[in-house]
């Protein structure tokens, strides 16, 4: 192992635990754009910072560097008297969304920013940022200073193990959708990892594949560290990227519509930890996201965006909110429903009579139902391993498809 140069300084959590990388000390900015500018003389015009360009250790931490020196200068910047350090570190620690840690945020989002900019500067080029899972304002990411970059929606499941359940198919759409709120399909990448190379089979790397479909994510990539994939994968993921070619052909430009409703908001990319309550995009009913609470629909809350809300006694405004059961507050004039996938079936069936019109899956079988009324189709994602023929009703009119194991396909509506 090569050993860490003496000029690179390490990063300090709020309990004074030193770590390495996912701080900003100087020479770092600085010793990264002359990287770049070299980079630049061999003809490079596209660049990647990886998913490490953060200022927090992974997701769900609250981050920024607490050491003396980002201490003294945030309490110098924003005017605060030494006793707040204290007060801040105690928020941090009990994920208290109040000013103080607001402004906190700001001063590691600025940070952060100043050196992508500083960096893409350097390089003359198109630079962009690959944003880990969820990433957001508590990891350093002011999103919405990235809207003109080559963004990389935030994807985690790496392999069989964790992308194989149905929760870690729904939560990792939920981050693919989330993310696209800031950037344009043409500027939105993937990264479709596998690590190690081995372990993340060619079967779901392909389903990987559809969540890209659905996000309407134009670009995608196909990363396994050092290792190439295995040659035998190539047999699968071929005719899968041909397939999900014309199947994006199909919907792209097209925004997703639907009664339930993807929501994740200031509570949660501030001071939550990343556990998105994800399961309901299998319940096969038809979604949208949206940055601010709709006036109709169901609108599902993760956990801090639940607190939130109730602390603040807020409803809903004509939209529906629901929150996980095990929540630890309750919603004015909500609902409470287990993350589970026969809770959640059991759900649609309470409200399927409300549904009218809207295109949904019939049968209590894990699907992905995304709609898109401007280009009259809705596309159904099979998240079951084996194959299965489900029906789509509309009304009064069913329409069944036949869906090998995690396989996508659209029909007209």
């Amino acid at each position: 192992m090569v050993p860490r140069p003496r000029h690179w300084q390490t990063g300090q959590r709020p309990d004074g635990q030193e770590y390495a990388g996912t701080s900003l000390h100087a020479p770092a900015t600085e010793e990264n754009a002359a990287a770049l500018r070299h980079l630049r003389t061999f003809g490079f015009r596209r660049g990647f910072l990886d998913d490490d360009f953060r200022l927090a250790r992974g997701p769900g931490e609250i981050g920024g560097c607490f050491c003396a020196v980002h201490r003294a200068q945030f309490l110098r910047v924003f005017g605060y008297a030494p006793r707040c350090w204290e007060e801040l570190c105690e928020d941090v620690q009990a994920r208290r969304l109040t000013p103080l840690l607001r402004a906190w945020l700001d001063f590691t989002c600025d940070e952060l920013t100043g050196s992508f900019r500083a960096q893409r500067r350097a390089f003359r080029g198109d630079l962009g940022i690959m944003v880990m899972y969820l990433g957001a304002e508590k990891a350093g990411i002011r999103l919405g200073d990235y809207r003109r970059a080559l963004f990389r929606v935030g994807e985690l499941m790496f392999d069989d193990d964790s992308f194989g359940p149905v929760k870690g198919k729904t939560d990792e759409l939920f981050s693919a959708l989330f993310h696209r709120r800031f950037a344009s399909p043409d500027r939105a990448f993937s990264e479709t990892t596998a690590f190690p190379a081995t372990r993340l089979s060619a079967r779901n790397m392909a389903a990987k594949l559809v969540i890209s479909t659905l996000a309407d994510v134009r670009h995608t990539m196909l990363m396994s560290g050092l290792t190439p994939f295995p040659r035998e994968h190539w047999a699968v993921l071929g005719p899968a990227m041909r397939d999900q070619t014309c199947l994006h052909e199909a919907v792209a430009g097209h925004r997703p519509r639907g009664p339930f409703k993807h929501f994740w908001g200031d509570a949660q990319r501030l001071v939550g930890g990343d556990q998105p309550f994800s399961l309901w995009l299998a319940a096969g009913v038809p979604f949208e996201v949206v940055e601010e609470l709709p006036s109709e629909g169901w609108t599902f809350l993760s956990d801090f965006d639940a607190r939130e809300m109730a602390d603040r006694g807020e409803e809903g405004r004509g939209t529906r909110l629901v929150c996980r059961a095990a929540s630890a507050r309750r919603l004015v004039g909500g609902e409470a429903v287990a993350e589970s996938l026969p809770d959640l079936f059991a759900f649609k069936n309470r409200i399927r009579d409300k549904l009218g019109r809207v295109p949904h899956v019939v049968e209590a079988e894990p699907a992905v139902c995304a709609w898109y009324p401007t280009a009259g189709k809705v596309v159904v994602w099979n998240l079951a391993e084996q194959p299965r023929t489900l029906t789509v009703a509309c009304g009064e009119r069913h329409r069944e498809v036949r869906l090998g194991g995690l396989e996508a396909a659209s029909i007209p509506v």
